[in-house]
């Protein structure tokens, strides 16, 4: 590995190319290149989204999936973008597509369309607004309409219903689409997880499914939010023990970020996510360092990005 990533580093200064990694990463990857890793930036959808956005870097590689790679191409159309392995897909993502938005549109006219960055640069183009699990409610809160689409995360969309419509009144028209790796969170297993770790308190993300998190915050206390809200939560609390529900790699941020802590991290991986090694990304380097052609570089409509480009740019006004 050592010998993989020294290659690597040297690549990517020869090739003059950036490296975004995301939390869901596996942990070789999730380390930063000053602290001896081979990431440039290490962070959530928003945080990456920002860093490609502002990148001036010849080439950049997403060690991510493929939402995310389109999203840094369309915020950074100068620079080529390469996915280690174009099969890292999302169910999520997968689940709408551009014509299910132009159908919601007719559905219900007026109400502005909210949506979820785990989507493909089609469906973003459709949308008039992007949001991240970090700036949802704050999106939502902005518009003056009553009602607003939100898709395509029903778990989601369904806790931060409930926020949303207590501290604005708005109504949210939800998509049923799901994360695989986080509908897993079920109420009788978070129970007896629960039952196992009574001191400990729950790190929850958006897109656990809203029964799970209804009935485990009946019985301990804890954070509902982003992956940065939670990486907060944790540094502002005085707990010593927690239990995660999202993808068990973020574990790996957890524990490297705060070793007095335990964090009992149920290990369900996206499959997708993992699709991304240190090999796969070197071979990209070096396809770029040869001049050959490279079927992992991101390439979309001129037109496409541009539209897509709309919405992103306002979800950045509240980044």
């Amino acid at each position: 590995m050592e010998e993989i990533i020294a290659e690597i580093k040297r690549l990517k200064k020869q090739t003059n190319t950036l490296i975004l990694a995301h939390y869901y990463m596996s942990p070789e990857i999730q380390v930063l290149e000053k602290e001896g890793g081979i990431a440039d930036h290490l962070g959530d959808s928003l945080a990456l989204s920002v860093a490609a956005s502002r990148s001036e870097a010849t080439n950049i590689i997403f060690c991510g999936v493929r939402f995310m790679a389109e999203t840094a191409k369309i915020l950074n159309p100068h620079s080529r973008v390469f996915i280690p392995d174009m099969e890292a897909g999302c169910s999520l993502a997968e689940s709408i597509t551009a014509a299910d938005v132009i159908q919601l549109r007719k559905q219900h006219p007026g109400a502005p369309v909210i949506a979820y960055i785990n989507t493909y640069a089609e469906t973003k183009a459709e949308c008039d607004i992007i949001c991240t699990s970090r700036n949802a409610l704050a999106i939502a809160a902005s518009f003056k309409e009553d009602t607003l689409i939100f898709v395509p995360d029903v778990f989601m969309g369904n806790n931060l219903r409930k926020s949303i419509q207590e501290a604005t009144g708005k109504k949210l028209i939800l998509w049923d689409g799901r994360c695989e790796v986080h509908e897993q969170f079920r109420s009788a297993e978070m129970s007896l997880m629960q039952a196992a770790y009574p001191e400990a308190e729950l790190l929850m993300h958006w897109e656990v499914p809203d029964a799970t998190v209804d009935s485990a915050f009946k019985q301990q206390k804890g954070v509902l939010g982003s992956t940065s809200d939670i990486i907060s939560y944790v540094g502002k609390s005085n707990s010593k023990q927690f239990i995660l529900a999202s993808e068990c790699d973020l574990g790996a941020v957890l524990k490297s970020t705060y070793r007095d802590r335990e964090f009992i991290t149920p290990c369900i991986r996206c499959p997708h996510m993992k699709r991304i090694t240190l090999q796969n990304t070197l071979e990209v380097l070096r396809k770029l360092e040869k001049g050959s052609p490279i079927s992992e570089e991101i390439d979309l409509d001129h037109d496409l990005m541009d539209r897509a480009r709309i919405p992103l740019e306002r979800m950045l006004t509240f980044s």
